[in-house]
């Protein structure tokens, strides 16, 4: 019984065996079938949970690599740069020991101490602070060296590379570039380097044209796509796809850089002399609006990038140049008679006073003297005269009170006044009681320099694609007559008063050769408590235009509350203005009535030079000693003055010409193409160098010129 049970139950367990068997085998041929099918089906549509695997495996193996774009250049009127791109650069020294080249070769920082010395004379960090970084304790592939050792310049990074240190290397990053350095630079603006969330560095326009012409300065980056393996070789037969980058659409200025750096630097001159609050100029071509020249002090920084366009975004009250405007709306509407008198000093009026700038007067005098003396109480007379709503409809005429709009120039104010009580009406005849903002002085004043026509001031020349499609231009637009051609011709003749008749006070505005329009202007500076006292708490101002008959150009300037009077507001000012519109002057006088237009001279032998010139009767200067020329101060294609000036480089060793009877411009262009540092004194023409003729110099040397009136 025992044994059969045995065997019973051994045939049951070796039937379970078999089943098992059986159903492991079905199992296992149906898993196989399972995944064959799903592999065939996977290998004939390429897809996994609807993920391509085709793509997927493009993905992996395809490079795909930015093209960066270039930023639009922005240009002078010359077609001289401006803003251009260009790199900065990041140190760094690789201090893992692991790293060596295929062939071995160590890849990281050995000889420390050396590497420390070297980079010491390149970036603004002591051998000893840079040291320390290289001696790091901290497992890192790398060291940089804070700000010291990034923003390098190419040139800079160029000379540590030719120091052959091993182990150092450099990261590169897009960057600004303004040759020009504080040239026009509140205009101008600034690009700074912006990175996106996917880690890219690209450039962004922050503030001034660089940032109203963003999207046109910048370009479309490209790209470049292609297959590789998983060691970055290409694969055969792998075609790569290429979309180019547009560069950025190039902007062309209207300013002429030869008036620019002489307006920069007597601007500059005045800011450190006078210690003002505030300097600004501006020149305009009266006949189209364009802008020639224009600057500001303080001025954009790019290291300290504080920045505002002191021309339309600083709202002030201009003082004695409203008479100009004041003065045409009244000859205008037939309420000015020069020949009548009035009491000057005071005059108590709305209940308040009406003050001259001298209290005490001059006694009984004409209306022609108030305007020549520049006396607020005879003003207030002739806006009495004319009445306040004939005035008020002259000040929107004028286009006060509204934004000018400039292209290129944001943020601008519109200005403001009461106008409420006849104090304050009459006020505003001699410029107190209503704010302006520099364009819109400067426009209306043009008004009277172009016979009564107003032209839209204009900073933009054109802007054109990277290859060369103008895709904008300005051209001359009239926004406006507010006064008749024989008003600005009279007032014309009371503005050259200010400056010849013997009561006026514009004496030194006077120019050699040359008939002045103008006039001064002198404003108390408000504030919560009411004007504040002191010389050195005013703005002061000067309109002028030239030539004073049929005036090309209408110059504008402010000096803020200076703080040093040793030489006078107006003698500053004039420091500003006479150079710069002299220069400007000549200019147009050699265009009107050239000899010849200048030749290209680069290349060419300099005694072969020298005597082309001498024989088209202008005079060459040819500084340095090499035998070709290599640059000229003038453009080839300009119109040239009988007796003109020509600065030819020929490169080599320099000696200093004697510059006794230069210009200031002729100055400014030797200085800027020997990279010297320049001071001047004084004004008219050379009489004193402090570099003697034949003296040997060499790059930022500085030379101090004195001038004399011949």
């Amino acid at each position: 019984m025992n044994k059969e049970s045995q065997r019973a139950k051994t045939k049951k367990n070796n039937s379970n065996r078999g089943n098992f068997g059986k159903w492991l085998f079905f199992i296992t041929v149906g898993l196989f079938l399972l995944f064959f099918v799903r592999f065939a089906y996977i290998a004939i549509n390429r897809d996994i949970q609807h993920v391509n695997l085709q793509s997927q495996a493009e993905q992996i193996y395809t490079q795909r690599r930015t093209i960066q774009a270039k930023r639009g250049n922005i240009y002078d009127n010359k077609g001289g740069v401006i803003a251009t791109d260009t790199s900065k650069y990041t140190v760094y020294a690789v201090v893992d020991k692991t790293q060596h080249s295929t062939s071995g070769k160590p890849l990281y920082v050995q000889n420390k101490k050396k590497t420390a010395r070297v980079l010491a004379r390149y970036i603004d960090l002591p051998e000893d602070k840079i040291l320390k970084q290289l001696n790091t304790k901290s497992q890192v592939y790398q060291v940089e060296f804070g700000a010291a050792g990034s923003n390098l310049s190419v040139a800079t990074m160029q000379k540590i590379k030719k120091e052959h240190l091993q182990g150092i290397g450099f990261m590169a990053t897009p960057a600004r570039q303004y040759p020009e350095g504080e040239f026009a630079s509140q205009i101008i603006g600034l690009a700074s380097p912006i990175t996106n969330q996917r880690g890219q560095t690209s450039l962004k326009g922050q503030v001034g044209l660089e940032s109203y012409f963003d999207n046109r300065l910048t370009g479309t980056n490209g790209m470049r796509q292609d297959k590789r393996d998983l060691y970055g070789y290409r694969l055969a037969n792998s075609k790569a796809v290429t979309k180019p980058a547009v560069n950025g659409d190039n902007v062309y200025t209207t300013i002429d850089p030869q008036a620019q750096h002489v307006l920069e630097n007597k601007v500059n001159h005045v800011y450190k002399d006078g210690k003002p609050n505030s300097v600004t100029a501006i020149v305009m071509d009266a006949k189209t609006g364009r802008i020639v020249a224009a600057t500001q002090r303080p001025t954009l920084n790019s290291s300290q990038p504080v920045w505002r366009n002191m021309f339309v975004q600083d709202a002030y009250e201009p003082g004695s140049t409203m008479k100009i405007l004041a003065l045409s709306a009244a000859i205008d509407t037939g309420h000015f008679d020069p020949k009548a008198t009035f009491q000057s000093g005071t005059w108590s009026m709305g209940g308040g006073k009406i003050v001259d700038w001298s209290s005490t007067g001059w006694g009984n005098i004409s209306y022609k003297d108030a305007f020549d003396m520049s006396s607020n109480v005879g003003f207030a007379h002739v806006e009495q005269n004319m009445g306040a709503k004939t005035w008020m409809k002259y000040i929107r005429r004028f286009g006060l009170l509204k934004k000018v709009n400039v292209v290129g120039m944001d943020n601008e104010v519109s200005g403001f006044t009461q106008f409420k009580g006849i104090l304050e009406q009459a006020n505003t005849a001699f410029g107190q009681g209503i704010t302006v903002n520099e364009m819109q002085m400067l426009r209306a004043i043009g008004a009277v320099a172009n016979n009564g026509k107003m032209m839209q001031p204009y900073i933009i020349k054109k802007v054109e694609t990277a290859n060369g499609k103008v895709v904008k231009k300005t051209q001359p637009t009239t926004v406006g007559q507010p006064i008749k051609t024989s008003t600005a011709k009279q007032v014309r003749k009371y503005m050259e008063g200010v400056i010849y008749d013997q009561k006026g006070l514009g004496h030194d505005f006077q120019i050699k050769g040359y008939r002045i329009a103008g006039k001064t202007g002198t404003a108390q500076i408000g504030g919560a408590n009411g004007y504040s006292k002191g010389d050195t708490n005013y703005l002061y101002s000067f309109a002028g235009m030239a030539p004073a008959k049929n005036p090309r150009y209408v110059m504008y300037v402010t000096l803020r509350q200076p703080q040093n009077l040793s030489t006078s507001a107006t003698k500053q000012m004039a420091s500003i203005f006479n150079p710069v519109m002299e220069m400007l002057l000549e200019k147009n006088k050699s265009a009107n009535s050239s000899v010849a237009k200048m030749p290209e001279l680069v290349g060419q032998n300099r005694d072969d030079a020298s005597k082309q010139l001498s024989g088209l009767k202008i005079q060459p200067v040819v500084i340095g000693d090499g035998k070709t020329i290599r640059s000229q101060s003038i453009t080839a294609g300009e119109k040239l003055l009988k007796n003109q000036r020509v600065i030819l480089d020929a490169g080599g060793n320099y000696q200093m010409p004697d510059l006794n009877g230069w210009s200031s411009a002729d100055v400014q262009e030797l200085a800027a193409m020997l990279h010297l540092k320049l001071k001047e004194q004084g004004s008219g023409y050379v009489n004193k160098q402090s570099i003697n003729a034949n003296s040997k110099i060499s790059k930022g040397q500085t030379l101090t010129v004195t001038y004399a009136q011949h």
